[in-house]
């Protein structure tokens, strides 16, 4: 098969359905990353946003095709997926609690040559707890330790989940930075709460509901537009610094 073009998309989702213990979770999805930038997955809670993620993964239980580099990958397992260079930084940050920040990153390492330097600029307070245990750190630590464990890394497109949930403001924005370094020179497909994050980071958005695609445009058109944003969304974005898409958010 020929290489794909640099117009063509990067990762292409089409008829994507899950399912987790029977429960159909998504339900035919489509949509395309493009080979730069943010795009972000929005929606309500509970309508698939995780699940897609997890599914394009090969995580749960999946059907329809999804492409990566123009080949298809939903056959996979995702050990093969994540050796394909599919970054995958998971809701639940999921790092190994009983072993010490050094030793998370050395698991997470793939090849030779890991983004070290990138990692310690990124994240000064993993170098001086790095041998402490990753159970014992705060969940903005333990976030921190997940995004570093991924941009280690040499990837072709991260799946990041939730990243800034239940974090501190101050650490929001650290996530952010470190995200918005990333995105420089990895194309990101970005599940997110926080509406001004969202804007900071995306080129592009895909709004999900009741597992299925409703929407997808630019970024910036559709939370610019406050009354598309509360009916596809379910909050309004005019002079609110602190939109979020889900009515509880975690302190």
């Amino acid at each position: 098969m020929s290489a794909p073009s640099s117009t063509a998309p990067l990762l292409r989702v089409s008829g994507l359905s899950a399912l987790i213990d029977g429960q159909q979770v998504v339900e035919s999805v489509d949509f395309e990353v493009p080979a730069t930038g943010v795009t972000a997955v929005l929606g309500r809670n509970g309508v698939g946003k995780t699940s897609t993620l997890r599914a394009i993964m090969g995580l749960i239980t999946r059907s329809g095709t999804v492409e990566f580099e123009g080949e298809r990958i939903d056959g996979l397992p995702t050990y093969r997926i994540v050796q394909r260079g599919v970054g995958y930084v998971p809701e639940d940050r999921e790092v190994f609690s009983q072993l010490t920040v050094a030793e998370n990153l050395r698991l997470a390492t793939r090849g030779g040559a890991p983004h070290r330097d990138l990692v310690d600029e990124l994240f000064p307070d993993l170098v001086q707890r790095s041998a402490q245990r990753a159970g014992s750190l705060s969940g903005g630590q333990q976030q921190m330790l997940s995004l570093a464990r991924t941009l280690l890394n040499d990837n072709r497109i991260l799946l990041v989940d939730e990243p800034t949930k239940g974090l501190a403001p101050m650490i929001v924005q650290d996530v952010a930075a470190a995200l918005e370094r990333a995105a420089a020179t990895t194309p990101i497909l970005l599940v997110e709460q926080n509406l001004p994050i969202v804007r900071r980071l995306a080129d592009t958005v895909v709004v999900i509901e009741g597992g299925r695609v409703v929407h997808t445009g630019d970024a910036g058109d559709l939370l610019d537009d406050d009354e598309r944003t509360q009916r596809l969304l379910g909050v309004h974005t005019t002079g609110d610094d602190d939109a979020r898409t889900d009515t509880e958010v975690e302190r």
